[in-house]
């Protein structure tokens, strides 16, 4: 279907001449002689670029752009007059217009901006669809909670998405505590304004004051140009520190002033810049036990837990169990075009009596498994269980036998052992650090270091 176009020029001349140049260019048009005809043929019709006159009787360019904007924020809409100032082309684009052409005019320049036109509108358009998307993914009806638990943690989300207060999300990886740190975003006033999350743990620390608080230009090696930190990006939105545990001490301390003071001073910057900021905070970590352990700052716990959310593990719901399985086959049996298979008695019980230690992500990475190897109409225990898993049970288990390190005579190299340790782990975690951290029963952190010496960073 050819882009419709609204023109309205109150000269007859101009105006057959505008309809006659856009008609030979495909366009489909409606014609008004001012801006109040112009104003209701919009009102009763879909229109994809409005070209307005500046100079008309009853109604001139100006109003109508205003009284579009009123009704629609997103149409393109093109000034064009014989009278251009400079003054009047401000005016025209602070009013939400997108082009400002003078009279005469040539028949390249109208074209042009017309596709021009039409390009942001494209934009706009899928900008739009993408935004409803994101929308209705994270809202809270999406939320799959039949458990009173989760009911319970929904309706505290609801809550304080409406305040500006910091939260304070904890639990297990996994859980889905940025699934609901979003939703508390695009349910709150602060929506329509940026969602910058950030992942503590994912970068050293000697990058991540950088990253977070931006730097100037020369303020160290490296620094070429000036960068905007996430504290300026998320202004007039919501800031997501994940992982906070992970920070440094010194870090934490920048934190805790940034958060109280609403300014921050970029790294080698000497003018504080403010901020409006919402800040959501998530951790898998008992934050009080490290403050006992002086691993973290008592003042930014208490500045950073104005309101908590516990998200518990899904061992400790398992009426979500179910729902969840559900949800997961529909999702990845419409990605791949295979038929949603009924669940068998067998299967259910299976997925009931597991621990999920990886929680609803395990769960959604075991159903995505299963759907890719479905054969038939029906989901069995066969399909859910992980070889991978099992070989590195057994594997534990002869390591724990009087063989475990039955090459001790000949000599061995420990850093090649160690490595090659890392290396499974990762490989049954499937390359999540926290899992392979945890299957190895070291920290994140011994992880991280472990990667580096062995320069296996780029196979985690």
């Amino acid at each position: 279907m050819p882009p419709k176009i609204l023109i309205a020029e109150d000269e007859e001349r101009m105006r057959k001449a505008l309809a006659m140049l856009l008609s030979n260019m495909g366009y489909k048009l409606q014609l008004a002689k001012d801006g109040v005809e112009a104003f209701e043929l919009f009102e009763n019709d879909h229109f994809d670029v409005v070209i307005t006159d500046l100079k008309m009787p009853r109604m001139n360019g100006y109003e109508l752009l205003k009284k579009i904007r009123e009704i629609n924020s997103t149409v393109p809409i093109i000034i064009i007059t014989a009278f251009g100032t400079i003054e009047s082309a401000v005016e025209a684009m602070q009013s939400g217009a997108i082009d400002y052409i003078t009279k005469p005019f040539e028949e390249e320049k109208i074209k042009l901006t017309i596709e021009k036109a039409l390009e942001i509108r494209k934009i706009l358009d899928e900008n739009k669809v993408l935004k409803n998307q994101i929308a209705e993914r994270y809202n809270f009806q999406s939320i799959i909670a039949e458990s009173p638990e989760m009911k319970k943690v929904i309706e505290l989300a609801k809550e304080v998405s409406q305040s500006n207060s910091t939260v304070l999300i904890l639990g297990e990886s996994g859980t889905g505590k940025e699934l609901l740190t979003r939703a508390i975003h695009l349910n709150s006033p602060r929506a329509g304004g940026p969602f910058v999350p950030i992942n503590c743990a994912a970068i050293p620390d000697t990058l991540l004051e950088s990253e977070l608080f931006g730097h100037e230009k020369g303020s160290f090696t490296g620094a070429i140009e000036r960068k905007m930190g996430k504290f300026e990006l998320s202004t007039n939105g919501t800031l997501f520190l994940d992982e906070i545990a992970e920070m440094s001490l010194p870090l934490q301390a920048k934190i805790l002033r940034a958060t109280e003071e609403k300014t921050f001073e970029r790294i080698g910057g000497l003018k504080p810049i403010k901020c409006d900021i919402r800040f959501i905070i998530a951790t898998n970590k008992n934050l009080l036990k490290l403050v006992n352990e002086n691993k973290f700052r008592e003042d930014l716990y208490y500045r950073i837990s104005v309101f908590p959310i516990l998200i518990p593990p899904l061992r400790e719901r398992k009426s979500d169990i179910m729902p969840l399985t559900k949800h997961f086959l529909e999702k990845y049996c419409k990605e791949i075009g295979k038929h949603i298979p009924t669940i068998s008695k067998k299967a259910e019980e299976f997925l009931l009596n597991q621990k999920w230690e990886g929680n609803v992500r395990e769960l959604q990475n075991i159903i995505e498994r299963a759907v890719i190897l479905l054969k038939g109409d029906t989901l069995t225990p066969e399909l859910l269980i992980r070889d991978v898993y099992q070989e590195f049970h057994q594997l534990e288990s002869t390591q724990k036998g009087n063989d475990y390190f039955p090459f001790l005579k000949e000599g061995f190299s420990l850093e090649e052992y160690e490595k090659s340790l890392i290396l499974k782990a990762l490989e049954i975690s499937n390359y999540n650090k926290s899992k392979a951290a945890k299957i190895l029963g070291i920290s994140r952190a011994t992880l991280r270091y472990r990667l580096e010496k062995y320069n296996i960073i780029n196979q985690s």
